[in-house]
Parts: structure tokens; C-alpha cells; sequence
């Protein structure tokens, strides 16, 4: 004969199957699709997911600081660790260690880092022609009178010494965009110039003191260098340099791809807005930029003016630097600077970008944070 289960017996048994759901539920690698579901239906914004971000506070990650204020990163459902860093060389180490989820860093040493064993994808472009030479007093007039080719010859000639040059570690895009401007575009003697590999604080300070004659630098330190000293510079800048050279990139671990498609779909998105709002030099940007560039400690002015100087470079368009990326990786191969064999095409994951602005946007015409 069969007896009904007693009141305590069904709460029982309906305890032990809603942790059987329960548990079935956490088997997913992913929970972007359950965060979809529920911010749909609630209206909240979706679980974070946490993410080691790093960076450097130059103005060519300016995007990561707009979302990192304007919430995008959280919009994206990212909880962010944020990691700073003063050049590229200590990002290529973290990375190669197991470090960084996401990586805002320039495409020379994305490169590297790749190609130390780092499976990291370039999803979104930050900047493009962003590398200026800025020659203060002692070496502008040779610029700025006679052949270009033989400034630092007669620099050297006339002082006895060879003109100082600061700038990023061989490898970085500062580095390799000012070797290719010497051998390419100017065809000077690279041995008419000592080259100073420092951080950008470091380059800033050597500018500032008078302790370099030049360097191959990038904003904001061009907009502060031009203003504390009048008589600097700049003797070359962007396509005249490298042309639609590549500049800094947003790179992410592909295990973190693999494992939040939807949380890296966001993040493009809202990479793009910024990069519009930069575009646009709209002031929530600016204000944004002015927290986190230098440590937040540059005027407010500097910062609008680097920012103002830089609109036509804001670039989120993956596909626009491809080319070029390979152009830059096949010069530091000729140089030794880059040694191992890379497939650029499979440096980058273009879907993300693809699929935010609906098109393909190879010819990098298209407007979505072109």
C-alpha cells in the first residue's frame, strides 16, 4: 500500500532537486548567457567578471580611461584589476608569465609578447601615427635649416658629440617608428645619434632637463615639452614617419575570450564609443584622460590640448593596421630587433569589432570609431 509523503518529506525532496539545478547550472565555463538572461529580464546590470587589466598611463590607452570612468568597464561586466606599467617590455613579461587578462599596450610589444608564448589576440586599435620627434634648441635649427638627412651629421660635426635621443625600449612602437623614419624616410646615419631607451616618465624628465637633445615620443609629453620649452620642436610626426603606423592595441588572452565571448563583445562596444568620444574631444573624455594620464597629475589644459592634437589618430578599427603591422613586424625582423617567425593574420580577432559595427571594415572607412 502506498503512504503520501509527509509535509517535512516533500520540503526535503524539493531542496535536493533545487540543488541538483543549482549544480547543473555552475557546469557552464561561461555564465555570460545566464548574465544576458537576467539583465534582460531585471533590468540589472550583469555579474562582473573579474579581469587583470594592464596598462600604461600614456595617452594612447585613453580609451580604457573614458570606460574605467563613464562606466564601461562595468557595462562590459568586467571587475577590474588594474595593473600600471611604465613600458612595454614589463607588460611582455607579465603576459608571458601567466599574468593579464587584457592587455592596453602598443603592437610592438604585443608582438614580442606573442611571440614568447603569450596566446593573446589584438581585438581593437587604439591610435594610429601617434610618434612624433620633438628636437629642442640645440638640434630644431638643424631641422629647421639645410637638409633634414644631415641635421644630425651636422649636429655632430659642429658639437663634437652625437645628438641624445630618448625613447621607448628597442622593440616598442616609439623605438621601431623613429629606426624606420632614420633608414627610410630620412636616410640619415643611425650612427650620428646616441639612442636612450627609457619609460615615458623617464623620456618626459630627460626632455625636461635638458639631459637629451630630442626624442621620439608620443602625447601628452609633446604638448608638455612644447610648452615648457619654447624653443622645442617637432621635426617629424605620423605618416611622415611611418605611414598609418600602427600605435597601442587592446589584446586579450584567448583562454579569456574563449571563456567570455559576451563579456570581450561588450567591451569592443564600448571601446568604440570612446574612441568617438576622443574623436569627438568631448569634455566628459577629456576629464576622463586628465584622471589617469601621468598619474592624473598633468593640468587639465596639457591634456585637452594632447587630446585635440590626437583626434584624427583615435582608431579603434582592427583592420586598419593590419598591413601596416605587418610592414612593422617585417622591419624589426630585418633589423634583429623581432626574431621569431609570427602569422600577424592570427595576431588578430577582428569578429568582436565585426560584429559591433555590423560591417566588415576593412577599407577603415567606415565611422564606428574609424
Amino acid at each position: 500500500m502506498s503512504r503520501r509523503p509527509s509535509p517535512r518529506r516533500l520540503l526535503s525532496l524539493f531542496i535536493a532537486f533545487g540543488l541538483v539545478a543549482a549544480l547543473a547550472g555552475c557546469g557552464q565555463s561561461d555564465s555570460d548567457s545566464a548574465q544576458a538572461s537576467n539583465n534582460s529580464t531585471s533590468g540589472t546590470r550583469p555579474v562582473k567578471v573579474k579581469a587583470q587589466i594592464g596598462y600604461m598611463p600614456i595617452l594612447p590607452d585613453a580609451q580604457l580611461f573614458v570606460n574605467l570612468e563613464n562606466g564601461g568597464i562595468a557595462r562590459a561586466g568586467i571587475d577590474p584589476d588594474l595593473v600600471s606599467f611604465q613600458n612595454g617590455p614589463a607588460m611582455v613579461q607579465a603576459l608571458a608569465s601567466g599574468q593579464l587578462d587584457i592587455a592596453y599596450f602598443g603592437i610592438g610589444p604585443t608582438m614580442v609578447a606573442r611571440s614568447k608564448g603569450a596566446n593573446i589576440r589584438v581585438v581593437s586599435s587604439n591610435i594610429i601615427q601617434q610618434i612624433s620627434v620633438v628636437a629642442l634648441g640645440n638640434l630644431a635649427p638643424y631641422f629647421e635649416n639645410g637638409n633634414p638627412a644631415t641635421a644630425f651629421a651636422r649636429f655632430r660635426k659642429d658639437t663634437g658629440h652625437k645628438a641624445k635621443i630618448s625613447t621607448f625600449p628597442v622593440g616598442s612602437v616609439p623605438q621601431t617608428v623613429f629606426a624606420y623614419w632614420l633608414k627610410n624616410k630620412l636616410h640619415a646615419d643611425a650612427s650620428d645619434v646616441d639612442v636612450i631607451y627609457q619609460g615615458a616618465s623617464q623620456v618626459q624628465q630627460s626632455l625636461l632637463t635638458g639631459a637629451v637633445d630630442g626624442a621620439a615620443i608620443l602625447e601628452p609629453v609633446v604638448s608638455i615639452v612644447e610648452k615648457r620649452e619654447p624653443k622645442a620642436r617637432v621635426v617629424a610626426s605620423g605618416a611622415e614617419m611611418f605611414d598609418n603606423q600602427p600605435g597601442a592595441v587592446v589584446a586579450v588572452r584567448k583562454s579569456f575570450i574563449k571563456a567570455h565571448p559576451k563579456v570581450v563583445a561588450r567591451l569592443v562596444a564600448a571601446h568604440i564609443e570612446a574612441t568617438q568620444a576622443l574623436q569627438a574631444g568631448k569634455a566628459s573624455a577629456i576629464d576622463a584622460v586628465a584622471r589617469h594620464v601621468g598619474g592624473g597629475r598633468l593640468p587639465r589644459d596639457i591634456v585637452a590640448t594632447a587630446v585635440d592634437h590626437s583626434k584624427s589618430n583615435f582608431v579603434a578599427n582592427p583592420h586598419r593596421i593590419i598591413d601596416s603591422t605587418k610592414r612593422m613586424y617585417q622591419f624589426q625582423r630585418d633589423e634583429g630587433t623581432l626574431k621569431a617567425k609570427l602569422d600577424i593574420d592570427a595576431l588578430f580577432d577582428t569578429s568582436f569589432y565585426d560584429q559591433a559595427t555590423g560591417n566588415n571594415g576593412a577599407s577603415g572607412n567606415d565611422t564606428s570609431g574609424s
